[in-house]
Order: C-alpha cells, then structure tokens, then sequence
C-alpha cells in the first residue's frame, strides 16, 4: 500500500452542466430538423433541400462532438513519491524513437537540438537510448550526429552539473542563459559545431577526403553513386554506446544510434509508420526497452523529467494492465499572441483530451507519447508476432541490418495489419491508437504544469492548411474504411469513445454545412430571395438560439480551457476558412483516391523559418504570398460575402425589407467580419505576404460562374 499516490484523477464538475447543455441544445436541433421536414414536405425547392442537407449535416457532427463533454477528467502526478515503488537502478529501460526524412526541410540542427535535449533527461543513462530514424537516408543527416555526437559529450555534464531546465541548446542559448564558469566555452562549441554542419548543407556533399577518423569515413562511405532518398540500402550506426562512451566528466552517456531503414522503388514506403515499424525491429534486436517515446523531430523536450511523470503511471501498483500508452499534450513555442492560425489546438488540447481521457483514453497525436512496447505488437495479454523472435542468438547489429531491410515486411506480412503502427492512411498514428483501443488497449493524458515538449508549427498559411488538408484527408480514410468508429468502433471500444473518434475522423464533412452556408443565403440575398423566417415569427427565435448557443458555448469552452476571446475569434475564423478551403480539399483529395484517380503521398512539411514571414506571423498579419488552390476557394467565399451583404444593405434601408432579409443579411455580415484578413490581403496591402493578384482574379471569375449558375434556383 502506498503512503502518497503516484497520480490521481478527478472528474470536473461542469459536466453536469455540459450534460443539461446537451438535452436543452439536443432538443432544440430536433425542433429545426421537424422544421425542415415540414418545408420538404409542402413547400420543397433546391435552397430548402440544401440547408436540410446542411443542417443535418452539422447535427450529425453535433451529436458526435457531446461525448467529449461527458465524463472529462484531470489528472496529477507526483514523481516525489517514485522511491516508494523502485530506485533508479530499477527504472525500466526507455528507447527514444525521433523520425525525420528531408535535412533540407526539416534542418539537422533542428533535429539535433530535440535528440540532445532527450540525450540529457534526468533518467539512469545506461537505461536511456535514443534512435534517429533518416528517412531520407542522408549523408548530411549522419554527418550532423556524429558532429552533434561530440558535443553531447560536452553538453550532458553541463546541463546536469547546474540542473538546466532547457536542455536544447538553441532554447537555452537563446534566452540569455546564466554566465557559469564553462557557459562561454561550451556556446563557442555549439556554435562551431552548427557552422560546421551549416558548411556542409550548403555545400550538399560531405567531403570525405577532410574526415580523419577511420569509423567515421567507413559510415560516410556507404553513400555512393544511385543513392536517394526513394533508393537506398540500410544504414546503422552506434553514434554512443552506454557501456563505452564517456562524458568529458567522466560519467557513461546514453546509447544514440542512426538508423536509415532500407529503400527501393519496388517496395512501399508507409510514409512514418513503415520508419516506426522498422525502429520497433532494430530497437528490439539492439536494446529492447520496454517503454518507447515516440517523438517528433522539432519537437524537444521542455522538461528533463518528463519520463519521472510518465512513470507514476507505468508503475502505479494499481495501474490498469491494459494501459498501453501516455500522452502528453502538443505545446507550441511560436504561437502568436492571439494564435491567428489557431495552431494552439486549445480544443484538441483541452477539451478532446480530457474529455476522451475519462472514456479509456484518446489518441496518439503522433509524437509526445510513451508506449509500452507489447501493446504495439499484440493484444493485451496476448503478445504475439515479433515477440517470438526476441530470442534469436546472433549478432545484434546484424539482426538490425536484417529487420531493417525491405524484404523483411515481404515475408512478415502482419506488420502494419495486425502488429507494428497500422498502414493505409496519412495519418498513420491516429490509425494505430484507434486499432489498438479497438483491441482493448487504453491510455492516458499527462498534463504537467511545465511543458513537458515544445514544437513549432507552419507560419504561412499555405503550409498550415496543406498540412491540415494532409491530416483531415489522412482521418477521412479511416472513418469511411471497414474499421470505422461508426460500425466496427462502436462494436469493440467504448461506444461513447467510439463517437469521439468519429468525430476527429469525420472533419472533413464540416465542409458541407460551411460551404453552403457561406454561399446559399449570400446568392439568395443577392436575388432579393428570403430563405429563412422573418424576424417576427417564432421560428426565427430557434434560430438565433442555436446560433448563439452553439457560438457561446464554444466561448465558453475556451476560456475554460485558460484561453482568451482573442484567440477564440481566431479558432472559429479559422473554423470557417478551413470549411471552405482544408475540409473541402481533403473531401475531394479523399474521393478520387477512393475512385483510383490519384494515389495519396506523405510531404514533409518544411520546419525552415523565413524571417518575414515569421515578423509578419508575430504581428497577427495573414501570410498568403502563393497562388494556392486552397486560397481561391476562400477568395470566393470572402467575396460572395461582400457583395451580399453590400446589396442586402441597401435592400434592406431602400427597400425595407428588414424582416425578411434580417438573417441572411447576419450571415453574411459575420462572413464579411471574418474575412476582414482575406480583403487585407487581396487589396490593401503591398508586402510580400499579400495575396496574388492571379488568385484575386481567378477568385472574381469563379465567384461569378457560382452565382450565375445558382441563380436559377431563386
């Protein structure tokens, strides 16, 4: 029996309230949905037909949306009380996968300040080792470790000796760090060290002729004539061992090894999950840990106790056996003051993943999370597969070189079905969580009060909303696939889990009621045509309650979460942009892979930061600055908007017909107040980041050809 806990839960209090909001709203939105059925009944026409489609539409997505409000819970941990169940020497052993694929988009630096700031956890060193997975198989990758493997050896007994908290050397250098004895030498080293790796990037090529260690020059020697990034043979290197390499202090460091899994052009790739699916082979031959973090490459650690929180859950004598991983939340260091591309996720940060925390637990945001190794390779008590070959003798690093190559999958056809991270869709973590609680695994959320990781996200918003049109298409394919939440989920998992899953996956249907919703009413007002009912009739009060309620307690929900109403306006902005631009995309994107019209590919988003654009971002300026299809669709959205609004004006003061028109003429007007950035952006602005005057005029033409092909209907 434990004296302290290791970590509590505690479900709030407002979800009683959430739950009274439920009934009332519910029962308001059956009293629309009889409305429209009366309209379709006795007075049918296309703008009835398409605002019943977009109602039903957004009470489908209402109803999954409620159970992340039902039972949410928050949980505490207190490594202090860790003692009480095992001494550092009986901690687990931890393996740290980090996935990059493209040394140009996303930069070795970059990725070697996330590998170092792991490298230094306060964790047992010959119990801790970190895995580079190279995608992209690059020389200059291997180049930066093994440069960034040298400075570790500086960099570790420094941020152990004074106890740094920020122990990514870009963040702790950047911020004015306290002048210790050593503080200037070890900065002149790292910026060396970047220099060096710069010279070599810009170069594209390491010169091996200037390279004088022999172990070194035999690993960079492996890139020959006919290597790419698509065709390339398996790459292994021990950068540190824990049992042989030393620190400049004189302690054992962790193990970091470079892994470039095999590739050709016969053989299919599976994006991440093939690169995880490879580590969690050469990991179990080389080091076999039984609790894996999985991270992203610009995603460095913002606390060096992160895996002391992680085990006040793993080793929780009254934990649930079934527990397969622990979550920590995404956190972004350059978000803006009002997060003008709502890249903060408050609501998957907050309201998901406490809501879905109390429901068996939610699912993998791709990086950020510690797993138990056998929940990835089989059900719960009931490991199978890759398992059964742990006990191989042989060489460890040739088992690796073997269980890394692409003939391996060809004859152990269960990975990335049965065993390993899933395949079959762009999001590839999504898909594995939800596979893995269709078996009976569950997880948890872990919410320290400092940061536990810090990443960047995308600050133009072409990048952002390519990268988002990825993830909803990518979510898309699993909820319209044989596993979805909606039948198979509802079958094997929590059925109030189920429906919280359908309703991350089911995004890209929010294209349907805000597309309509942003160009029906507006042509119908344009055509003097009333599409909803007058101000004086009762009806017209159920409307301006769901919109308010709906609106309201989205704000509420925010400021809630810890946020501002600022960045609550730029979250439902957001919300309406991606309707018309990212959910519609990926609708689409989904619909002629489906039809086999296209074959769907993973691309890097580039971690590259331009200064510009960055100022830009800081000062909550929209960067456009591309001809993007994505940007049209929003273009004509924005101007069916003003052109609406301006003729419902006039109609409305010339005319007098208020009553009528009032609703449309709100609508409207709420889209002309939103699109205020996408106006900036196509007239009043000069900079580099405006939008192209190409995009504004195909915006113009297309605007026309939706209004004169829809006019008919009014």
């Amino acid at each position: 029996m434990l004296k302290a806990p290791l970590n509590t839960k505690k479900t709030t209090p407002r979800r009683w309230f959430n739950r009274l909001y439920t009934l009332v709203y519910g029962i308001a939105i059956l009293a629309l949905l009889y409305r429209h059925c009366c309209n379709l009944i006795y007075s049918p026409s296309f703008p009835t037909i398409f605002l019943f489609v977009a109602d039903i539409v957004l009470a489908f997505l209402w109803v999954l949306w409620q159970p992340f409000f039902w039972n949410p819970v928050n949980r505490q941990v207190f490594p202090e009380n860790l003692p009480q169940v095992a001494k550092e020497s009986d901690y687990p052993k931890l393996d740290v996968f980090v996935c990059t694929a493209d040394p140009f988009k996303e930069p070795p630096v970059g990725v070697l300040n996330t590998v170092l700031s792991v490298l230094a956890y306060d964790y047992p060193p010959e119990k801790l080792s970190v895995y580079l997975s190279d995608d992209g198989g690059s020389q200059l990758t291997l180049f930066a470790f093994m440069e960034g493997a040298k400075f570790a050896k500086h960099w570790l007994p420094y941020c152990k000796k004074y106890n740094l908290m920020d122990r990514s050397p870009e963040v702790y250098f950047g911020n004015d760090p306290s002048p210790f004895p050593e503080t200037d030498e070890i900065q002149t080293m790292y910026e060396n060290m970047k220099a060096t790796i710069k010279n070599v990037m810009d170069r594209g090529v390491v010169d091996i002729d200037q390279i004088y260690e022999d172990r070194a020059i035999k690993a960079l020697s492996k890139w020959k004539n006919g290597v790419t990034s698509h065709q390339h043979p398996t790459v292994i290197e021990v950068l540190l061992k824990s049992d042989q390499d030393k620190d400049f202090a004189g302690g054992y460091m962790p193990s970091l090894f470079y892994v470039a899994r095999e590739k050709n052009k016969t053989t299919p790739h599976h994006f991440k999950a093939g690169a995880i699916n490879a580590l969690l082979r050469v990991s179990a031959k080389l080091t076999n840990a039984p609790i894996v973090l999985i991270l992203d490459c610009d995603m460095y650690s913002n606390d060096p106790k992160t895996p002391l929180h992680m085990l006040c859950h793993f080793l929780d004598p009254n934990a649930d056996p079934k527990l397969a991983f622990v979550q920590f939340p995404q956190r972004f260091y350059n978000i803006n003051k009002n997060d003008t591309y709502c890249t903060e996720h408050v609501l998957e940060n907050q309201i998901c993943t406490l809501g879905m925390d109390g429901l068996d637990g939610m699912s993998f945001m791709g990086t950020n999370a510690f797993f138990k190794r056998v929940s990835l390779l089989g059900k719960p008590n009931e490991p199978q597969g890759f398992l059964n070959e742990l006990n191989e003798s042989g060489d460890g690093l040739a088992l690796a070189h073997y269980v890394a190559d692409c003939s391996y999958e060809k004859n152990n056809t269960k990975w990335g079905s049965e065993i390993g991270f899933r395949y079959g869709t762009l999001v590839e973590d999504a898909y594995t969580s939800y596979r893995m609680q269709c078996l009976g695994w569950k997880s948890v959320v872990c919410k320290p009060t400092r940061d536990a990781f810090l990443g960047n996200m995308p600050v133009g918003l072409n990048d952002f909303l390519s990268q988002s049109s990825r993830w909803y298409m990518g979510l898309l394919q699993i909820a319209l696939c044989k596993y979805s939440p909606i039948t198979f989920g509802m079958k094997y998992m929590n059925p109030l889990q189920a429906l919280c899953c359908a309703y991350l996956q089911f995004r890209s249907f929010w294209s349907i009621p805000i597309t309509i919703y942003a160009i029906m009413p507006q042509i119908a007002l344009l055509n003097a045509s009333c599409i909803f009912p007058k101000v004086s009739d009762p009806w017209f009060s159920l409307y301006a309650f769901l919109f308010l309620g709906a609106y309201g307690k989205s704000l509420l929900n925010y400021l809630v979460a810890g946020s501002t109403y600022r960045k609550w306006w730029s979250y439902q902005r957001m919300w309406l942009i991606h309707g018309c631009s990212t959910y519609l995309f990926s609708f689409f994107d989904w619909l002629v892979t489906s039809l086999g019209m296209s074959t769907f590919e993973f691309n890097v988003t580039s971690k590259v930061l331009d200064s510009e654009m960055t100022k830009r971002y800081e000062q909550g300026i929209f960067t456009f600055g591309v001809d993007s299809p994505v940007f049209v669709s929003i273009n004509v959205a924005a101007i069916v908007n003003l052109f609406a609004f301006l003729v419902g004006i006039k109609q409305v003061l010339i005319d007098g017909r208020f009553e009528e028109l009032f609703g449309q003429l709100c609508i409207a007007g709420f889209g002309v107040v939103n699109g205020w950035p996408i106006y900036e952006g196509m007239v009043f602005r000069s900079d580099k980041g405006k939008m192209p005057v190409i995009t504004t005029l195909k915006s113009a033409c297309l605007a026309l050809v939706i209004y004169w092909a829809f006019s008919f209907m009014f």
